[in-house]
């Protein structure tokens, strides 16, 4: 039993020594690492600098200010990853360096400056292939620059998503208008696109359209000279009609229905084609 009594005591100094050991191995270590650091700066070996400035920021007591050698190397590693295309690591990079704060008055004000650059570059890009029709490789590109927790519709990604899904609706409701043959409601329509590949993917479709609304007047022009019914309104006058409605900023469809009815006319559907006649007396 007299031999148990001291293994309290070894096992105690025996922890705190390796705590010590361990204290006083992080200790030397830390007072080595501002000389590497500098040396890898020095050398220019960017990824042995940024591991020993890590390591010296979290050993320091808090409080205490990052190496200028850290700023530096973090600095140019910044930049050599954005021209390798690598923009998400780049610019989490130049967060850090930003929200560090280390360096001159002029040297953050550059930091901030890049950092700022740097997003307003990815979201040009990211508009640009959204633009060209790309919607995926779009989201992907903004993805570094979009925070998780946004409200929804706060984010531009968001705002692509509606106006891309928007202009998908509005190609489906102007099929089925040219499959009807509702001629001046698909061309309302077809304005209502206002994204330049939806604009382009329905060319033909404009083509189409202007194809069939000026067979549909020049066969109007001839019933102003006695091919149709007499109770036909005007074809000059509703067409100075309309032109003063859509100066007024109206759509083609609103203007063509509005027009006929400031000329007292009502629309009539005769098959595929919608004419304005005048009223039974």
């Amino acid at each position: 039993m007299a031999l148990r009594r001291p293994l309290p005591r070894f096992w105690l100094i025996a922890t705190l020594g390796g705590v010590a050991a361990l204290c006083g191995a992080a200790y030397l270590w830390e007072q080595q690492l501002p000389k590497r650091l500098e040396d890898a700066a020095a050398a220019g070996d960017l990824k042995a600098c940024l591991r020993y400035g890590e390591q010296l920021a979290a050993l320091r007591w808090l409080g205490q200010d990052a190496p200028l050698e850290q700023a530096f190397c973090r600095r140019q590693q910044a930049q050599l990853t954005w021209e390798a295309g690598h923009t998400a690591r780049a610019l989490e990079l130049q967060t850090l360096l930003v929200n560090s704060a280390v360096g001159t008055q002029a040297e953050r004000l550059r930091d901030r400056q890049r950092l700022q650059e740097w997003r307003t570059a990815v979201r040009e890009k990211a508009l640009t292939l959204f633009r060209a029709g790309d919607l995926d490789a779009a989201l992907a590109t903004l993805s570094p620059l979009e925070t998780r927790g946004q409200r929804t519709g706060s984010q531009l990604s968001d705002s692509l998503k509606e106006t891309w899904n928007r202009n998908r609706i509005d190609h489906e409701r102007l099929k089925e208008r040219v499959q009807r043959q509702q001629w001046w409601e698909a061309l309302s329509v077809l304005n209502q696109l206002d994204h330049p590949w939806w604009q382009r993917h329905s060319l033909p479709i404009r083509r189409q359209i202007e194809t069939a609304i000026k067979d549909l007047r020049d066969r109007q022009s001839h019933t102003s000279h006695g091919d149709l019914p007499d109770h036909t309104v005007n074809t000059e006058r509703l067409n100075t009609a309309v032109n003063q409605r859509l100066s007024e900023g109206m759509d083609p469809w609103s203007a063509f229905v509005t027009g006929c009815s400031d000329l007292g006319g009502t629309l009539v559907e005769e098959g595929p084609e919608s004419l304005c006649k005048a009223k039974e007396p």
